[in-house]
């Protein structure tokens, strides 16, 4: 399997988690009505944050795992869940069991999050990984372009249901297509499965500073994309009345993170993780500036075709830092590359899910809260960055110090 064939199919294992929710968002009128929650509810956030809570539990169980059987194993344990979450959801006959069944379905689409990022780590280090997962962005964020489109397409001639058992053929797809792929977990690598050796990998990931302090980042940036992505439809349907037309503004939006994704694959090689990463801060509080003044003075309901670009923008530069990020953090732990990605991703996830959560809750009538939210996040964000770039400093003066005695 050449590079080529690789990103794609590291991709599509991301997609796993993507498929997940944004095919869902179309859906959400029809969920509101067969199980009678109302017009404007927001419980339909749930489906979401619950799916993102499993993603991230799961991910716990699938790195140890990942390390000891290979990541092929590992993918096709974790479809099989994703299967059986899927088809419980499109059978769930109430709100609640639907919940279950979206909890189990996020531990399923776990196992091929964790094998995707431990396949980059196997073949690919520094900047290099960093624009291979540049690139894997590039092609995952496809998803959410075209699968709210899709799924209201399915909707339009089928049960809201046939959704669920989309992604579920999806899977399959998947699993096949995987078929393919070479073992990427060298014999060496290869860690005993015991509680002991579990924990001795979370607890060296994290011990490991770098590691610690940019998934602390990644997860408020994590969080901001929950937010939006759990709310959006709420947003567009409700604050701008633009139902209708939700599947079309959310794909335009999805493909500004895609350009973003595309031109960090380019860049980051040539500028550098470090410099990349400076650069789209600097951008992103401008943008993040530009959307709270407009909040602001159109107190919560600004014009439709100056907030969609704008936040479309703003979200687009976390493309520049979610990879890159996600990249150093995992540069350290090439030895236990799956337990590093389950427990980064797990924090991420699930830290992104209860912050990200908590945010699109309140969003109903006014965008205010939303972009209260992503402001507060992208400040968090930077101080992450800050404080352990800081902290690496002072600990190489003191190891210089060390030497010079």
């Amino acid at each position: 399997m050449g590079r080529r064939e690789l990103v794609a199919l590291v991709s599509a294992m991301m997609a796993f988690g993507a498929m997940g929710i944004d095919f869902m968002l179309s859906a959400f009128d029809e969920i509101r009505v067969d199980f009678d929650l109302g017009v404007s509810s927001t419980e339909t956030t749930r489906v979401v944050t619950v799916y993102l809570l499993g993603l991230a539990f799961g991910q716990l169980f699938y790195g140890p795992l990942a390390d000891r059987f290979g990541r092929k194993p590992t993918l096709y344990a974790g479809a099989a869940v994703y299967m059986l979450g899927a088809a419980g959801g499109a059978l769930a006959p109430t709100f609640d069991l639907l919940l279950i069944s979206r909890f189990v379905w996020g531990i399923g689409g776990a196992g091929a999050r964790v094998v995707a990022v431990s396949i980059v780590r196997d073949r690919f280090e520094g900047a290099a990984m960093a624009s291979a997962m540049s690139n894997v962005m590039a092609v995952f964020v496809l998803v959410p372009i075209v699968a709210p489109s899709l799924g209201a397409l399915i909707i339009s001639v089928a049960p809201w249901r046939a959704v669920f058992w989309t992604c579920a053929v999806f899977a399959v797809v998947i699993v096949l297509w995987s078929l393919r792929l070479r073992e990427t977990l060298d014999p060496v690598n290869r860690r005993p499965l015991n509680p002991s050796a579990i924990l001795s990998g979370y607890w060296q990931v994290s011990r490991t500073p770098i590691t610690f302090g940019y998934t602390v980042s990644t997860l408020f940036i994590q969080a901001a994309f929950t937010a939006y992505l759990a709310s959006s439809e709420l947003v567009v349907g409700q604050v701008f009345d633009r139902e209708a037309q939700f599947p079309v503004v959310f794909g335009v939006v999805a493909i500004l993170f895609g350009l973003g994704a595309i031109i960090n694959g380019r860049i980051v090689e040539r500028l550098g993780i470090d410099e990349v990463v400076n650069r789209a801060f600097i951008v992103l509080f401008v943008f993040v500036s530009v959307l709270l003044v407009m909040t602001v003075v159109s107190s919560g309901s600004p014009n439709f075709w100056l907030f969609m670009p704008a936040i479309g923008l703003t979200l687009s530069c976390f493309m520049f830092l979610m990879p890159n990020l996600n990249s150093a953090a995992m540069e350290p732990l090439g030895a236990i590359a799956g337990s590093g990605s389950a427990l980064t991703g797990a924090v991420r996830t699930a830290g992104g899910a209860v912050l990200g959560g908590a945010i699109s809750e309140q969003v109903s009538t006014s965008v205010t809260p939303l972009v209260l939210g992503i402001t507060a996040m992208t400040a968090l964000a930077a101080l992450s960055v800050w404080l352990v770039r800081n902290r690496a400093a002072r600990l190489a003066d003191r190891s210089l110090a060390a030497e010079v005695a």
